[in-house]
Formats: structure tokens, sequence, C-alpha cells
């Protein structure tokens, strides 16, 4: 009787992985290496969603400042093959009419919640420069918020959250970890709850999940330790902050670059 339990357990959990894996390919805004733009998407966001970085981005789709997309246009997800006269410019919006010109990075907005889990593509081939140190960054990192680290930044697997999570109280100020430029602030993202992404130079990024509030808006610049939000649990279980520093798109644990304490 035990064996026979057993066995339809494992039969169930089997259908339910593979349940989980069709799901993660079915995406539909991301097709044979193209990503389908929608309302309220940035070339920022799009980037941080698939850990590519917002240069390589652009450059594949022959998209330059100020980085307007348009809903309904698709992106080139990866390289484009050897040879190809433009670099990786943009494929069509589909017929039916000219789409009004999604926000542009530096533009003012706010995004509402997405509701479809996004899919992660194959990562495509980007640059392996080894990122620098605190010091030769020239960045003054200072950390986002008071509160003890709760979750270490995974060194193995390829989750889509890499960062560090700190915790806190709910209301508690969040900072901003280093002068930059807000790039991204909504809640489109799924599992960051509302984010906040600052851009510092030309390939240091830092995100900001899981805000009660938001105190910035896409295009404001902001100073080291200024109050972009207020901590809470969007997107999570508890009041804490997901905290990440990416360089040139890729992950890189933030305890590498925050003061000791």
């Amino acid at each position: 009787m035990a064996l026979w339990r057993w066995m339809i357990l494992l039969v169930v959990a089997l259908a339910l992985l593979a349940g989980c894996a069709t799901n993660r390919s079915s995406d539909s805004r991301f097709q044979s290496g193209y990503y389908t733009v929608r309302a309220n998407d940035t070339l920022y966001s799009i980037a941080w969603r698939y850990r590519v970085d917002w240069q390589q981005l652009a450059s594949w789709n022959g998209i330059g400042a100020p980085y307007t997309i348009r809903p309904g246009q698709r992106l080139r997800m990866n390289p484009p093959p050897r040879g190809t006269a433009t670099a990786g410019r943009s494929a069509p919006a589909p017929s039916g009419g000219a789409s009004p010109p999604t926000r542009s990075p530096p533009q003012a907005s706010t995004t509402p919640r997405s509701t479809t889990p996004a899919a992660q593509p194959s990562r495509p081939a980007q640059s392996q420069t080894p990122a620098p140190t605190a010091a030769a960054s020239g960045i003054r990192w200072q950390w986002p918020v008071d509160g003890q680290v709760i979750r270490q930044f995974p060194t193995s697997g390829d989750t889509a959250k890499r960062g560090i999570g700190i915790s806190g109280n709910r209301g508690q100020p969040v900072r901003a970890a280093a002068a930059g430029q807000v790039v991204y602030s909504g809640s489109g993202l799924v599992g960051y709850g509302r984010l906040i992404i600052v851009k510092h130079d030309e390939n240091f990024l830092s995100a900001y999940a899981h805000n009660e509030k938001l105190l910035v808006n896409e295009g404001m610049d902001v100073t080291g330790g200024q109050q972009i939000a207020s901590l809470g649990d969007t997107g999570t279980d508890r009041p804490m902050l997901h905290f990440e520093i990416r360089y040139e798109g890729r992950p890189v644990d933030p305890l590498r670059y925050l003061p000791t304490r």
C-alpha cells in the first residue's frame, strides 16, 4: 500500500515539473530569439528581466538615445549573425497601424504590475570583462538600508534574482546606494514587487525591490544616500529589501562593493 502511494506521488510530481517547464518556455513575448515589446516596457526593464547588458541590447537593435521603443516592436535578444551590415536593427512591429511609442528609459512614469511570469531565454553571449573591485569601480557605494543580511548572494544555480536580502521594518527608508539616474520605477517585473533601478555609469546598475512606496520617477537624478523608496513586502512574504548590483548586465555580489560593517 505504501509503495502504491509513493508511485502516485512520483507521477504527480513529474507532471507538475513538466507543467512548470512548459510555462517557462511558453512566454508569448519571447519567441525565436526576439522579444515583443509591451506597453510600459523600457529598454532597461527588458534588459534587466533577461539579464542582458542594456548597451548590447540597444546595439543589437540599432537603437540610439533616448532609447525609445514601441509596443509591438520586436527586439533581437541575441547578437546578430556575423557579417550583418547593421548591428541588429530591430524587427518591425506587426501590421495594423502605427503603435504609439512606449516610454524611453529617462522619462518619468509609473509602470503597472505585470501578471504574466517572464520566461528566461538562453543567455546571449556577452562581454566577460571581469567586474572591477569596489575601489576600481570609481563609485562610492553605501548601504541602501539599515538591517541585517538575511539572504546571501547565490554562488550557484541560475536563479532570475541574484542579489542579497536585507531585513527591515515596513516604511523604513530605502536609499540610493550611490549617485545615479533612475531608469526604472514601477512594478512590471514579476517577483520584484515595486522596483527601482538606478544607473550609476555605463556599466553599473543597482536595483531595490519589494518596496512599499516608490518616491522617485524615471529620469530623476539621485545622490548617494538619498531616500528613493519605503521598505515593504510587495512580491515577497516579509518586509525586506532585495538589493542587486549588475555590471555589464551580469549580477555581482553586492557585498563586494558595500562597505564592511
